[in-house]
């Protein structure tokens, strides 16, 4: 394995969680994908992602996570994609620092990908648009093209309509139940309410909504529904994406410092900034397909 000059191992890559703000099931499609309105919320936390290059064109992640395939991994699998889209012979080796939970509604394997996405576009010199790399996150999982969209945003469709949306200064405490909720049995539920009313883009505002996913994870994880009870004694807590985890937002970091040094033994989470764009937006460009 040789290293290009100016490409190390301690260039770090981040990989940031994202919070729902707000989560609608407006009506679902002939296929059974459900049709959604949503706001994605990036913060300041997240895993790290560090790659080193390859001359032998093979794609080798350094840590597997417990139970996970290499194969089957998100960050494996990105890059094998962006290396069929590109024809590059280029490889790579991936070291992964997870930091967020499997199965917590963060997004954090749609947002490894997207990293894996935007570095090796970058590191390899692809210079792929950034329309480009969201088609080929979109093939991966429906969260994946909103990271490399790179902008907080209004999303419709499954997730890959994306309006770019400003958003005010706010922090998060985010609290993590200690299990993990499988997307698609929170969808799969018959009692999901699949007919919320939908909105314009424009219409929505910072405080709207909730999540419809919510009630269904409650009444099927106890832990979810304690977090959500102890978080609600300081302000409005809701869960994001398909949970497990759960936030509220605070307009001051003291705050939500406040609520942290406050947590139960055993309760564990964390606090983040909200972020007005994601750390590697510029990674890519804005140009033709």
């Amino acid at each position: 394995m040789k290293c290009a000059a100016g490409w190390q191992w301690n260039d770090v890559y981040p990989a940031p969680a994202k919070l729902n703000l707000f989560l609608h099931v407006v009506g679902r499609r002939a296929d059974g994908y459900h049709l959604l309105q949503t706001a994605f919320r990036f913060v300041d936390h997240g895993d790290r992602l560090r790659f080193a290059p390859r001359d032998d064109g093979d794609v080798v992640l350094l840590n597997p996570l417990p139970g996970v395939a290499p194969e089957d991994d998100l960050t494996v699998r990105a890059a094998r994609r962006l290396q069929a889209a590109s024809g590059t012979r280029h490889g790579v080796t991936i070291g992964l620092e997870k930091r967020l939970p499997l199965g917590g509604g963060l997004g954090g394997g749609s947002s490894d990908a997207a990293t894996v996405l935007l570095a090796l576009n970058h590191l390899w010199r692809l210079d792929l648009p950034r329309r480009r790399l969201q088609e080929i996150g979109l093939s991966l999982g429906a969260d994946v093209p909103v990271f490399v969209f790179g902008r907080n945003a209004f999303a419709e469709g499954i997730g890959e309509t994306l309006h770019a949306v400003d958003m005010p200064p706010a922090w998060y405490v985010v609290l993590e139940p200690p299990i993990e909720v499988a997307t698609a049995a929170i969808f799969g539920a018959p009692e999901l309410k699949r007919d919320s009313a939908a909105i314009r883009a424009g219409d929505w505002r910072p405080g709207f909504g909730g999540n419809d996913l919510q009630a269904v994870a409650v009444a099927r994880f106890p832990a979810v529904a304690e977090h959500l009870r102890w978080l609600a004694a300081f302000g409005e807590a809701r869960m994001t994406g398909s949970g497990a985890c759960v936030f509220a937002e605070f307009a001051k970091q003291a705050e939500g410092q406040a609520v942290i040094a406050q947590l139960p033994d055993g309760m564990r989470g964390w606090l983040a900034a909200g972020l007005d764009c994601h750390p590697l937006v510029n990674l890519a460009v804005d140009g033709p397909d």
